[in-house]
């Protein structure tokens, strides 16, 4: 039996998601997002893909929406696929950005506050087990390895 032959509500669930790597002086912009534990956590600016949606047009809104930054997308990581221990999937787009113009708009109220860290900060957030997921890191050194693709492989 194939996932497509099993009915709607029985099929899984892969989650599209977006995030940005964007890097600015030796550092990157992060957000802190408060997740219901003891500690908040520290992410990219990164989403869910809405319907109607695609990766380049959800990542510019969700970096707006999450830091009140625009950016200018500098290229395509590639696709990150993560399986969590509750057994969800996700695929993550990843891209690169630099910062174009900081905006006078409110962030979402679930950014507890947004940070430009050095690599090594963030190192010490993955150490304490304070980073949202082990892609926060991947994607930096992805990143920085210039390990990346035109944006125009993604055909929206």
């Amino acid at each position: 039996m194939t996932a497509s032959s099993l009915p709607t509500s029985a099929r899984p669930i892969i989650h599209s998601t977006v995030a940005c790597v964007i890097q600015h002086n030796g550092r990157f912009l992060m957000v802190e997002e408060a997740k219901g534990g003891a500690n908040t956590v520290f992410n990219q600016p990164a989403g869910h893909i809405e319907l109607g949606e695609g990766p380049v047009a959800a990542i510019q809104r969700e970096v707006q929406e999450e830091t009140a930054w625009q950016v200018a997308l500098t290229g395509y990581l590639g696709l990150y696929v993560f399986h969590t221990p509750e057994g969800e999937t996700f695929h993550s787009h990843g891209f690169t950005g630099v910062p174009e113009q900081q905006l006078s708009t409110i962030i979402d109220p679930a950014i507890v506050a947004t940070h430009w860290l050095t690599r090594d900060e963030i190192v010490a957030l993955a150490t304490a087990q304070r980073l949202r997921s082990p892609l926060v890191l991947k994607r930096i050194d992805d990143a920085q390895s210039n390990r990346r693709f035109p944006l125009a492989v993604i055909h929206e």
